[in-house]
């Protein structure tokens, strides 16, 4: 589904991204781990367009789509969530999805339609997907952050995507909310085939869903595999883990 190679990003001098190849199978679920300002966000915002790449490429399904505008991106199939929540505060939680909608079928041009007529069913459906159906006529800056994290799940699924990008959707959480949030995830994307590519700090959650882990550090990967191989990956107990070789012993 995507294939990258030798991604480098800069500021200022300081090399975020140094040089790494990445490939993400279709189907999978794989999650990027590494230490704060590893560059897992400016990873993802150099797969999704919203940074400028210095050097490499970024394919997707045999397609470069390096530098290439981030709703042409969303448009070709790939959808994410932020690490900052992405939505309008000041409109209902079922407008939100269904402002979405109407963006992903270019209904916004229809000047003589009116807009709260149009994807009624399927918003309603997105928002009973990821447990909001209760919450549809709140506004969605009173929700409560964890419900807010769904809404944008929810509002990610609404460009029907076959790749889907979530940098840290379990930030703020807590253990329980977590733990029903990442379940939600693996539901909906074994019930639509998605591929997933997330980023998280909780490795219980990484371990508990992943198929393959990627670890960043210092903009590089120094390691990539099954979650049993990572575990016990001395150079990652070491940099991430926190764990010596004789502790994994």
């Amino acid at each position: 589904m995507l294939d990258i190679k030798e991604l480098s990003k800069q500021f200022e001098g300081f090399v975020a991204i140094r040089g790494v190849d990445f490939e993400l199978a279709e189907g999978e679920k794989h999650a990027i781990i590494g230490p704060n300002g590893a560059g897992k966000t400016t990873f993802f915002n150099l797969i999704t367009g919203h940074l400028t790449v210095d050097h490499g490429t970024v394919s997707y399904l045999g397609r470069d789509i390096t530098g290439m505008e981030p709703h042409r991106i969303v448009k070709l199939g790939l959808a994410r969530s932020f690490q900052r929540i992405n939505i309008y505060p000041r409109m209902t939680v079922f407008e939100n999805v269904q402002v979405a909608l109407i963006a992903r079928d270019n209904m916004h041009f229809r000047l003589f339609t009116l807009g709260a007529r149009l994807n009624q069913k399927e918003a309603h459906e997105l928002l009973e997907l990821v447990g909001l159906r209760e919450e549809a006529a709140e506004l969605a800056g009173e929700l409560a952050y964890g419900k807010q994290k769904q809404l944008e799940l929810a509002i990610a699924l609404a460009e029907r995507p076959k790749v889907l990008l979530l940098d840290e959707p379990t930030a703020g959480m807590s253990p329980q909310e977590t733990e029903e949030a990442m379940h939600m995830v693996k539901e909906i994307t074994d019930a639509r085939g998605l591929t997933l590519l997330f980023t998280e700090h909780d490795m219980g959650v990484v371990f508990g869903i992943a198929d393959r882990i990627s670890v960043l550090h210092h903009g590089e990967f120094i390691a990539s595999g099954t979650p049993n191989d990572v575990r016990n990956d001395p150079e990652v107990r070491r940099v991430y883990l926190g764990e010596s070789d004789d502790a994994a012993a």
